[in-house]
């Protein structure tokens, strides 16, 4: 009998992790992702797995979000030595991206554990260290999109692009489980959107019988992105021009940093950008952007044509790449308006915290929410227009203007999901699991899923476990 049991992303968006055991006993974890937010018990759940990592056989990774990878070297350090199969783009991303989150953690816990020896508490342990990570990068194996591998006497594995990050893709594994017979699995990872401006729509994949799906978005649908450029510069112009304050975004490092900074070089290029300082401040966005630029097989055919005319499509004048902490610190005693882009997008971790503390109570400023934030994080609250937000600790008012523009999400909505999943006959797909999603969004998508003729849909609690033999 082959098994799936969910260790992460059962009804909560983080901490992807689904465990597959085979009739003959292997052991495969999809994902290795780091539960985020604020979760009441997010700490345990990130330091204790449910399973034992020196039992893993392989791990198979859909792409770089810490979400989903950012557990990979606590694997290690608990044990783990098997092979982590991946695609290039993404063990180029986990380089950064992973190196990033054992700094991140351990800047943290500097002024966590200042305040617990002041109250006579332990120090906490970082869940991992740099030597961790190069110990997990070691075991990174690249597979190639549309490249069939055989991992193993009874597994095959294939990756296609999800289009939802640089390197994501989905995730298909041929299982033999009884009498010859195959189980067909295919996990979405995260699904993009149609359309992205630099990177490739989502690829139509081979018929499954188990289907894995992310729910992100599962009852909502983003805005027409007809009026995109316009949102964006009017944003700009109001708060920089007008008001003569700030303007703040938080975003991901990795794609929408890079896609904000495509936006405002194309104003640039045809005089629309007025003329502002524009900070990218976040070492691990001047690492990724250098990572995307070197995998342009990933790039869709109009981002293809753009830089044949614009070689450098991240780079214009008054833009600047902040790396150093004393430049970041600098920033908060400019004076005169400017954009600061800034990571985390759910502003949990990173600089922008400190530049949301900064600016928030200001009331010519403004931060611009431009993805998807888990409810209970601290983009999640000044999306859903919290008078008061706690940031370090303190109570600060938020007199700033708040804006959503979710247009930039890299998630797929729910019409986005069902359109990916058109080349599959829902008729023949034997079990669905709604996994990466809040309860409310994935009870959505299986009515929707439903209505185009899914049936066994199955969302799992966090530990539960299914029969997937064919």
């Amino acid at each position: 009998m082959a098994t799936i049991q969910f260790y992460g992303a059962a009804q909560v968006v983080t901490g992807s992790k689904h465990l597959i055991t085979t009739a003959h006993g292997k052991k495969l974890l999809l994902d290795c992702g780091l539960f985020q937010g604020r979760l009441d018990n997010r700490d345990e759940m990130n330091r204790h797995f449910g399973f034992e990592p020196h039992d893993l056989d392989y791990v198979i990774l859909s792409h770089a979000h810490i979400d989903h990878s950012g557990l990979l070297p606590r694997l290690v350090k608990e044990g783990f030595r098997g092979i982590i199969f991946a695609t290039p783009a993404t063990i180029s991303l986990c380089e950064i991206m992973l190196m990033d989150s054992a700094f991140i953690q351990n800047e943290d816990l500097r002024y966590v554990n200042k305040r617990r020896v002041k109250r006579g508490e332990p120090a906490i342990e970082a869940l991992y260290d740099v030597l961790d990570v190069e110990k997990t990068l070691d075991l990174m194996v690249p597979v190639e999109y549309e490249e069939t591998i055989k991992i193993d006497q009874d597994i095959t594995l294939t990756f296609t692009d999800a289009g939802h990050l640089l390197g994501s893709a989905a995730v298909h594994i041929d299982v033999t489980c009884k009498k010859g017979k195959k189980t067909k699995i295919t996990f979405t990872g995260d699904i993009g959107r149609l359309n992205d401006q630099i990177l490739r729509s989502p690829q139509p994949f081979r018929q499954c019988d188990v289907l894995i799906c992310e729910s992100t978005y599962g009852n909502r649908l983003h805005p027409k992105p007809a009026d995109l450029e316009l949102q964006l510069l009017n944003v700009i112009r109001e708060t920089c021009v007008t008001q003569k304050g700030k303007l703040i975004i938080p975003a991901f490092s990795v794609d929408r940093t890079q896609d904000l900074i495509y936006m405002l070089d194309q104003f640039a290029n045809t005089g629309l950008l007025p003329t502002i300082k524009v900070f990218v401040d976040s070492p691990l966005s001047v690492k990724a952007t250098a990572v995307i630029r070197k995998h342009q097989e990933c790039y869709n055919e109009s981002f293809l044509e753009y830089i044949r005319k614009d070689p450098d499509p991240f780079g214009f004048q008054d833009l600047t790449y902040v790396s150093d902490v004393n430049q970041s610190k600098a920033i908060n005693d400019i004076k005169e308006p400017c954009i600061i882009i800034s990571a985390s997008g759910m502003a949990e971790a990173g600089r922008i915290k400190h530049h949301i503390a900064n600016n928030i109570q200001n009331p010519k400023n403004t931060i611009l929410m431009v993805g998807y934030c888990t409810p209970e994080s601290l983009g999640g609250k000044l999306k859903a227009g919290a008078k008061e937000v706690k940031i370090f600790g303190e109570m600060y008012p938020v007199n700033a203007r708040v804006v959503n523009m979710d247009y930039f999400s890299a998630h797929a909505d729910y019409g986005e999901i069902i359109q990916y999943l058109k080349h599959q006959k829902a008729n023949k797909v034997k079990q669905v699991f709604l996994v990466h999603g809040e309860l409310e969004a994935q009870e959505s998508l299986k009515t929707k899923l439903e209505e185009v003729g899914y049936t066994n849909i199955a969302i799992p609690k966090m530990g539960e476990q299914f029969d997937i033999t064919a």
